[in-house]
């Protein structure tokens, strides 16, 4: 399984195609793969195993939000203030 998540993260060029958001606006699609990446890391953290299956999600965001959306949830995470539920 691990190999296959490092060919995904290799072959990666842009988020791919997510049938639950197929219109033109990705907001949500940003949103929901910026809460799905810090819950991954949060699972595995739990688990103590490797989160490297999480750097997808990752790509996917980094892909989709523009950087000050992603800078300004990241310090909101750090205050606590953050409106999403992770």
């Amino acid at each position: 399984m691990a190999d296959s998540i490092q060919a995904k993260l290799d072959n990666y060029k842009t988020a791919p195609f997510d049938s639950r958001f197929p219109n033109q606006n990705q907001t949500r699609n940003c949103w929901q793969n910026y809460l799905d990446f810090h819950r991954c890391e949060k699972a595995m953290a739990a688990k103590g195993a490797d989160a490297t299956c999480c750097q997808w999600y990752r790509r996917v965001y980094t892909s989709l939000c523009p950087i000050s959306w992603v800078n300004t949830w990241d310090e909101r995470r750090a205050e606590g203030t953050f409106p999403g539920k992770i």
